[in-house]
């Protein structure tokens, strides 16, 4: 077995420096850990979502580059946190290379580690597979906020790290249109592991799909 497919080391950056949408499929299966003072808590990633840049007009980078989303335009490998509604912040890892904006939407796990820590900050998740369920949720269960905007997840000593996982066969992969953006509806770069109890309802418009 050759390095490049060991389960549970850190990710490289070079690994990450690709489409978001093959990004997208690759981080399937792979696990974020986040380690603070409260203990650590790992989520095997189930559900993303892939956004290009200045040809994907659901992505922030659609208009350019700002001060907020700056770090989605690279370089690959760093973490892209978001406040959204006011009151939710987004996780994202960032891909490409250096100045060609591109990053995965984290939209679901499964807690593997720190199941106790996880819930205490979801108490009102409804069970196990719920826990992590849904972009705002995993993050809050991850512990992450602002402050964590812009760590490098390929960086062993880093507060956050991006594991390689077990891979998922291309079989239990699914695809469908992206959640809650207002342009690109129907692209189809939603990714999910079929059969997951962490995977999202689907909602257009306010309204759940099966």
């Amino acid at each position: 077995m050759t390095d490049e497919v060991v389960a549970g080391r850190v990710v490289r950056r070079e690994d990450l420096a690709v489409d978001p949408v093959d990004l997208a499929l690759s981080l399937l299966g792979y696990e974020l850990e986040s380690r603070s003072d409260q203990g650590t808590v790992r989520v095997r990633l189930v559900e993303v979502e892939a956004y290009r840049g200045l040809d994907d007009p659901a992505s922030h980078c659609y208009r350019g580059r700002t001060p907020r989303n700056e770090v989605m335009w690279g370089p690959a490998g760093h973490l892209y946190v978001y406040f959204v509604y006011g009151m939710h912040f987004c996780a994202n890892v960032v891909g490409l290379n250096d100045g060609e904006p591109g990053a995965v939407l984290l939209r679901a796990g499964e807690v593997v580690e720190g199941r106790e820590l996880a819930r205490s900050r979801r108490p009102t998740a409804r069970g196990g597979g719920h826990v992590a369920k849904g972009p705002a949720v995993l993050t809050s269960v991850l512990g992450l906020d602002r402050a964590h905007n812009g760590l490098d997840l390929t960086d062993p000593d880093s507060p956050v790290r991006l594991l390689v996982g077990e891979p998922v066969g291309a079989e239990h992969i699914r695809s469908g249109p992206r959640v809650g953006v207002a342009a690109a509806k129907d692209v189809p770069w939603r990714f999910w592991i079929d059969g997951s109890p962490a995977v999202s309802t689907y909602r257009r418009n306010g309204r759940a799909r099966r």
